[in-house]
């Protein structure tokens, strides 16, 4: 009877099993709190999992590349902070020559790490606007500077704003906006918003301080974690289970459970509840307020009209890609490759659901990053994945709805007709980049928005989160107006990808701790106790760890490379 109360009451639930989700379960585990992270998929990782093919080949779902991952670098600092720094090793992209590759008619681009190398590599692009380019990134490094300062605590946003009063400005405007008053033609606004795939918006909808937040992100160093996204979550599963969390997989939650105004724990789909005086949402913000909240029955009406109302960034289209041949003349960097020289104006056709070109790719090359990994592919093979933005909702793909409303399409001949083009498309767009590979096709499959919404329950099948939530980059803090309630994930202030989640996550555990921890871990703290981990044999797997320890030998599991 006790070990059934102990399993039904928990200090903390965590729901969704995203990078910000652990990261912040991790914390509170560390802390000495008794935490529940509970994930509807397979397995853990949100964005971040990976899935296995033919017993040789392993992709990457979101996982292209990290930043700032050297030894002063943040993202190693919250693995410190847990205790698990050692058990990831991050990979060195080509900093020094280009970690991005930005092609586009008539030009190449190679993005090298540090602010000033960027800048001179623009300015060598485009000699004929050096002048607005220097003012561009002049700006941009202050808003980085003070960015980067109150991520670390060093000092209140309102304190930021008194000593940086003019920069402080730009945090509250866009992307284009700074476009617009350095005077920058359309084919400059393209080369510096060529990687705008990495938050999934155009230069109009996206703030500034989150473009040059992912942008600081890289140029301080690109990397890519030693055996891909399966091995960054799994330290991060291995230290919230040595610190008496638990991770449940193929456990979704169908209501978050509130009364008197504060939360009280989860209603499972199987209909068992679970109990704890705080709960954070690691899902879909959308669905986290409409749905599993009530919408309206414990929210303001304002804020649940709001996000009803929300604009979603844009979704992607994903072709993985294995190669019994491995590639000829591909850097180790991704691959921008944009077919015009306005970027917003074929981004704008491209939404209204022209698809009869592909205007733009980006490519991730795992087994150039993580070579001679036996997960990846075999020798002398390639893995790769060729992504490309999409019109938004079911009804491109002549559905009525997506499958977290209910909506049926794995078998559908009209959607499996128009993906069977638009991957065929998108194939040949890519041998135009690279060259030609079709021949050498071992494995092939492309997901849709439709798949990301099926497997991450996403709004709308984006991986990037909100994009209009009562105006342009606004977005909810952590903390909700129900006390105990907590939000994470790709829909937070704290911006798109891996990184930006991860400082989501930090930013709750503080919330709830009432601590600065980034800064605490930066400084050199050490919370977790690596003492405490397990051991990893010479059949460790990270994928079966991400499953939770109560399904990590359950059947079912596909091996690679053995």
């Amino acid at each position: 009877m006790s070990t059934d109360l102990e399993r039904d009451h928990w200090d903390a639930i965590v729901v969704g099993s995203g990078i910000g989700g652990l990261v912040c379960a991790g914390y509170l585990a560390v802390a000495g709190r008794r935490v529940l992270v509970l994930e509807q998929h397979d397995v853990a990782g949100g964005n971040a999992h990976v899935f296995r093919r033919r017993r040789k080949y392993e992709f990457d779902v979101g996982t292209h590349y990290l930043g700032d991952c050297g030894e002063d670098g943040l993202f190693p600092a919250v693995l410190r902070g847990l205790g698990v720094r050692d058990r990831v090793r991050f990979l060195p992209m080509d900093n020094e020559n280009g970690f991005d590759r930005i092609v586009m008619p008539g030009l190449t681009v190679d993005v090298p790490a540090g602010w000033d190398n960027y800048r001179d590599r623009l300015v060598k692009a485009i000699p004929e606007e050096a002048a607005a380019i220097g003012a561009f990134v002049d700006i941009c490094v202050r808003v980085a500077e003070v960015g980067r300062t109150g991520l670390l605590g060093g000092d209140s946003m309102v304190g930021l704003f008194r000593k940086n009063p003019d920069v402080m400005r730009w945090t509250r405007r866009t992307l284009g906006q700074l476009f617009d008053h350095c005077g920058l033609s359309k084919r400059a606004r393209t080369l510096l918003a060529a990687q705008s795939g990495n938050y999934g918006a155009m230069p109009s909808e996206i703030g500034l301080s989150e473009h040059v937040n992912i942008m600081d992100h890289y140029l301080r160093g690109a990397y890519y974690p030693e055996g891909g996204g399966a091995a960054l979550v799994a330290a991060l599963v291995e230290g919230l289970e040595a610190h008496g969390g638990e991770l449940r997989t193929r456990c979704a939650v169908d209501r978050i459970l509130i009364e008197d105004g504060r939360a009280r724990g989860v209603r499972l789909a199987d209909g068992r509840t679970l109990s704890a005086p705080l709960v954070v949402s690691n899902a879909d913000y959308r669905r986290t307020i409409l749905d599993l909240c009530g919408g309206e029955e414990h929210f303001p009406a304002a804020l649940v009209a709001q996000t009803r109302e929300a604009k979603m960034r844009f979704p992607v289209l994903s072709v993985y890609v294995a190669l019994d041949v491995e590639l000829p003349h591909v850097p180790n960097a991704n691959i921008w490759w944009h077919g015009g020289e306005d970027i917003e104006g074929a981004h704008a056709a491209l939404l209204a659901g022209d698809m009869e070109e592909i205007p733009s790719l980006a490519l991730s090359f795992a087994s150039i990053k993580d070579p001679g990994s036996r997960a990846v592919c075999p020798p002398g093979h390639s893995n790769f994945q060729i992504m490309t933005a999409c019109p938004p909702g079911p009804g491109f793909w002549g559905l009525e709805a997506g499958p977290a409303d209910g909506g049926s399409y794995r078998r559908d001949a009209g959607y499996t007709a128009k993906k069977k083009r638009i991957t065929d498309l998108v194939v040949a767009t890519a041998e135009r980049v690279i060259g030609p590979f079709r021949e050498h096709i071992t494995h092939l499959e492309a997901s849709t928005s439709l798949t990301h919404e099926r497997y991450i329950r996403s709004s709308g099948g984006t991986p990037y989160g909100l994009g209009h939530w009562g105006g342009v980059g606004r977005r909810p803090d952590v903390r909700t107006t129900v006390e105990g309630l907590y939000v994470v994930g790709q829909n937070t202030r704290y911006g798109s990808g891996v990184g930006g989640v991860a400082m989501g996550g930090m930013a709750c555990a503080s919330q709830i701790l009432g601590r600065q921890l980034l800064a605490e871990v930066y400084a050199g703290a050490v919370l977790g106790d690596p003492a405490r981990l397990p051991e990893r044999g010479p059949d460790w797997d990270p994928l079966a760890v991400t499953r939770g320890l109560a399904r990590r030998n359950a059947r079912g599991l596909a091996r690679v490379g053995v």
